[in-house]
């Protein structure tokens, strides 16, 4: 080949050169030479590592013998873990232990959605000492009284606001060691986030704790107070059960009943109470009643809010604890009856639904709906889509939100009242309130995020701005006592208003300080939480009215609360001894069940009625005459006495706050985790 190029090059005549190549036979047939046989592979091998040099095979060999060592290190440091896993695995298949006085059929944390057993069979026998459920309320909205506020009050207002901030928080900040803190929009959460209790405080080894495996827990047996709250609701159940059986509230004092759906609102509602309590033989009762009696196609309109939060929320909660699927194909029963109400040009629903026409409106005076009822109905209808598989009832709940999330009108993340079904924009704008007709936007929104696995940020977001919001332009201190509390906005005036259904804020601050949330939301639930008991402390039944009015200025003999004559009642409401309850699980401070006693023994003293059932009053500041209005509220057994009974409970798995999540009804739904 190189005489040819060089011919080439030299420009001489063209030639051709040959080369021959001799075989011997033995290598032309293969004999020691390549026909790719094992045995000829080895040999080459051994001929291409002969020709390594030492170095590069002494690196070879110490590579084989480091990955060698490595491998042995591995397997004996994941031996251990591994054989202890396969046993754990082992004893769990052979003894899944009980939750004590909590049968549940059902996994407390349940998968992502999917289809639910459609033969989940009867439910278990009920146990009749323990069980878990809480309350929560947000109905029977109080007449809105803002009016303008002296001259220096409207001053004085931001800046005394931004100083409450800031003191309840400078105790927590100088404790605070340096740790990992994951900033999110705005949304800082701190990792295994706790609150210490003080030394007043149970001793650490009798506080409920929610790592302790529910397994190697021993039952915890009812105490006394517990045994009063069992007696209260067999109380108020005989009262129900004599005069106002399958009917929807109790009026006590007549002996009768009122219909506000005819659906049996106060027996749904107690439902999952019952089997909390342990009270089987009433369990059983109502729910051959639910079996037989219960029947939705009728004509008559239902409020879209009351009928899910109670009705939708309860027969879930109950279907959950029980596992017994008769209450889940009435939940899907009435959620599909509840649909109409979304067919809205803005997709943000009528407040009224006729469940056997199939049709929905507006209330006759208005086209708008109030914010909190069109946001608090998402946890009941999400979960009824991740039990069934018919996505189009989260769909419909999860399309209000992300329309409320895109709309102005927001003051720092405080919401107006009413929003308009046609137009989807939110209307009467400038007044900002916690309490009646926004409150439970609030708590949904901390709420979803944490029945959706802590994924949906813009939950999160929306959450974290509110309380933001709340603490610039809602906070003040009253005088003399300096109670910190929550007021409200109409149009950049302050009003020292409070309705008792802001009581809800501490139970759910605590909430997220318990899921990741930062420490200064649980100071604040702190802060507040002695505010809602003093609304009982400082009036003279030692029961709260519906509205108090803070002094803002200190008054030779006027305390904090002050009462008006309009707003003296009391509807047996649950929101105070639900955050009590949200407080005493997260700390453990034992004066949180002490202040839940004191309001049971007045609830006993002042509104119990000898022949059956408890009555709302119209005067908590006349002990001798609190003027009983003849009415039992159905969440008076759905919520207030089941958040007492928890509340004096010291078993943390009694409804496992890591397990689940109670709608605005005290109705618990499970936390959902990944498939």
């Amino acid at each position: 080949a190189a005489a040819a190029m060089y011919s080439a090059a030299a420009a001489s005549p063209p030639r051709r050169d040959f080369i021959s190549v001799t075989l011997s036979p033995e290598e032309a047939v293969g004999v020691g030479g390549y026909n790719n046989s094992k045995a000829w592979r080895r040999r080459s091998c051994w001929r291409k590592w002969k020709q390594l040099s030492r170095l590069q095979r002494s690196i070879i060999l110490f590579l084989f013998a480091f990955l060698a060592v490595c491998g042995v290190v591995s397997f004996t440091s994941m031996g251990e873990p591994w054989k202890s896993l396969t046993n754990k695995s082992l004893d769990e298949q052979r003894t899944e232990p009980e939750i004590p006085g909590l049968k549940l059929v059902n996994p407390a944390v349940l998968p992502a959605p999917q289809k639910a057993d459609a033969n989940a069979g009867d439910y278990p026998e009920l146990s009749p000492q323990k069980q878990p459920k809480l309350p929560h309320i947000r109905r029977s909205p109080s007449n809105l009284q803002i009016k303008p506020p002296r001259r220096d009050v409207r001053l004085k207002t931001r800046h005394a606001t931004s100083k409450i901030v800031e003191e309840l928080v400078q105790a927590d900040k100088e404790e605070k060691t340096e740790k990992s803190v994951i900033s999110w929009r705005g949304a800082v959460i701190e990792p295994d986030q706790s609150t210490e209790p003080p030394s007043s405080k149970i001793k650490e080894s009798e506080k409920p704790s929610s790592l302790e495996a529910e397994g190697q827990k021993e039952p915890v047996p009812i105490n006394e107070r517990q045994m009063a709250v069992i007696e209260a609701f067999r109380h108020a159940w005989k009262g129900y059960k004599d005069f106002a059986w399958g009917h929807d509230e109790l009026k006590p004092l007549s002996k009768s009943y009122s219909e506000w759906f005819g659906l049996g609102l106060t027996l749904i509602d107690a439902l999952d109470t019952m089997w909390i309590l342990g009270l089987k033989e009433e369990f059983e009762e109502a729910r051959i009643w639910v079996a037989n009696d219960l029947v939705f196609d009728k004509n008559v309109d239902v409020n879209l809010f009351e009928s899910t939060i109670r009705i939708l929320g309860g027969l879930l909660s109950t279907y959950h604890l029980s596992g017994d699927s008769l209450f889940l194909e009435k939940a899907k029963d009435i959620g599909n009856r509840l649909m109409p109400a979304f067919k809205t040009p803005s997709k943000i629903p009528y407040s009224d639904v006729n469940i056997g026409r199939g049709t929905a409106h507006p209330p006759r005076w208005t086209s708008d709906s109030t914010v909190a009822e069109v946001t608090s109905i998402q946890l009941e209808f999400r979960e009824l889509s991740r039990l069934t598989g018919d996505e189009k009832f989260q769909k419909a709940v999860d399309e209000v939100m992300k329309h409320v999330h895109t709309l102005s009108g927001k003051n720092d993340g405080l919401v107006p009242m009413f929003i308009n079904t046609n137009s989807g924009q939110f209307t009467h704008l400038g007044v900002y309130t916690l309490g009646a007709r926004a409150d439970s936007y609030y708590e949904y929104l901390l709420k979803q995020w944490i029945q959706g696995g802590k994924k949906e940020n813009e939950l999160l977001e929306d959450y974290m701005r509110a309380i933001e919001g709340v603490k610039k332009h809602l906070l003040q201190r009253s005088q003399p006592k300096k109670l910190t509390f929550v007021g409200e906005l109409a149009h950049g005036h302050f009003s020292a208003k409070m309705d008792h259904l802001v009581c809800f804020l501490p139970g759910t601050l605590a909430l997220g300080a318990h899921n990741g949330l930062t420490a200064d939301h649980m100071k604040l639930a702190e802060a507040l939480i002695e505010t809602c008991y003093q609304m009982y402390e400082q009036v003279e039944t030692g029961l709260s009215p519906e509205i108090v009015h803070f002094n803002l200025h200190a008054q030779k003999g006027h305390k904090d609360v002050e009462i008006k004559p309009a707003d003296r009642h009391n509807l047996l409401r649950p929101e105070t001894v639900e955050s009590l309850f949200y407080m005493y699980r997260f700390t453990g401070d034992k004066k949180y069940q002490d202040w839940g006693w004191e309001i049971l023994q007045n609830f006993n003293k002042y509104t119990r009625v000898p022949t059956g059932g408890y009555t709302s009053i119209n005067n908590v500041q006349n002990p001798s005459n609190p003027e009983p209005r003849d009415k039992m509220e159905s969440f008076f057994l759905g919520e207030t006495l089941k958040y007492m009974f928890l509340l004096f409970s010291d078993d943390i798995d009694l409804i496992n706050l890591d397990k689940f999540v109670f709608n605005t009804e005290a109705h618990p739904l499970p936390i959902w985790v990944p498939a």
